[in-house]
């Protein structure tokens, strides 16, 4: 097989791993959009489910701000432009085969862990693998550059951030509301409250389209530009953005289940209020994040934080911390985990680089 025919082998690969990584984005976050409403009972399973689905593949088209931070985060320039586009597009394959690792061992665990922070730690990870073991990024003709300060603004500084706004913003409007409606008859809220929840939940599941259906198009976009489909400087064509909105789609509605089940009862017992105000604010910030600061925050992160913030209302001791602390953990641990086995996925791919004759 000749060399050009490898390399768009090797780039048609990273396509459908990353489409497969959105799929396993969108069964492994299925829960963040609607466990709460679900919990309530203000909708079905499965009509949750085909709402999240609709709304997922709605929001993944409404903008590529998070996709061109993602697509910058690790520049793979210097190895296309010196003729390393088999180097390249292996580091693109690592990174998103951490991930893909990552993401199917916090499912199968139940845990809610970011996949947004696993897709940017593997990526790193295997630049890292490339750079420091294999010399990629020690001579001028092969140079590999991992953009830490966007790394830190854009990812490090929300991942702390955006959690603690999500409870403190949650926390603030669930004391509102309590407020607003102390003399109201607590059946006639409570059902007002499960109507407006279909809303709030539709709104939570655009976000998570909005942020994390972009992180796919990001790597998608940056395999296109290394094996020469895209010209430099273009924007995200049509085309990734249709694939990356199908797969996270079709990926809620195969559902999520295992961690729905720890955001919609494990943390907190949720009524319809707390519910809808929980949803309310991650979706704000989620927004906020993707059109004002393009910064790829973590649904999963956000929608969690803002639970335990409007289970702080009824009283501390209400939030089972325990299982908390169990999720922030897991938090923790997903960059460097994710980067783990993304520089191990390099290891292996790059024995089959070799094998396979190409630069």
């Amino acid at each position: 097989m000749a060399t050009s025919t490898v390399l768009v082998v090797i780039a048609l690969a990273v396509m459908v791993l990353a489409l497969a990584f959105d799929f396993t984005n969108g069964f492994h976050d299925a829960a963040n959009a609607i466990a709460t409403a679900v919990s309530t009972r203000a909708l079905t399973p499965r009509v949750a489910l085909s709402m999240a689905a609709l709304m997922n593949l709605v929001g993944a088209l409404l903008g590529t701000g998070v996709a061109k931070t993602i697509a910058d985060t690790v520049d793979l320039n210097g190895l296309k432009d010196n003729g390393h586009v088999g180097e390249a597009l292996f580091i693109v394959l690592g990174g998103l085969v951490g991930a893909i690792a990552w993401n199917l061992i916090t499912w199968w665990k139940g845990l809610p862990s970011s996949s947004s922070h696993a897709l940017i730690g593997g990526l790193t990870g295997s630049g890292l693998a490339a750079m420091v073991f294999f010399n990629t990024g020690n001579t001028p003709d092969a140079a590999v550059t991992i953009h830490w300060a966007k790394i830190g603004s854009k990812v490090l500084i929300p991942m702390v951030i955006s959690p603690v706004v999500g409870f403190s913003l949650a926390f603030a409007l669930m004391v509102g509301l309590m407020w607003l409606f102390r003399r109201s008859n607590p059946s006639k809220t409570t059902r007002r409250f499960r109507h407006l929840q279909i809303v709030s939940a539709g709104a939570m599941a655009l976000g998570h389209g909005l942020q994390d259906a972009q992180k796919t198009m990001g790597v998608m976009f940056m395999a296109g530009l290394t094996i020469g489909w895209i010209a430099p400087g273009s924007d995200i064509p049509l085309w990734i953005k249709l694939l990356a909105a199908a797969a996270i789609s079709l990926g809620t509605y195969a559902g999520g289940w295992r961690i729905m089940r720890t955001l919609g009862r494990k943390i907190i017992e949720l009524d319809p209020v707390r519910g809808f105000a929980a949803e309310t604010v991650a979706a704000s910030v989620l927004y906020t994040t993707a059109f004002v600061f393009q910064a790829p925050i973590s649904t999963t992160h956000t929608i969690t934080s803002a639970i335990m913030g409007v289970g702080a209302t009824r009283r501390l001791s209400a939030v089972r911390w325990g299982v908390a602390k169990n999720i922030v953990g897991a938090w923790i641990i997903t960059f460097p985990a994710a980067g783990t086995a993304g520089a191990l996925a390099f290891f292996a791919l790059h024995g089959l680089q070799a094998w396979l004759g190409v630069a």
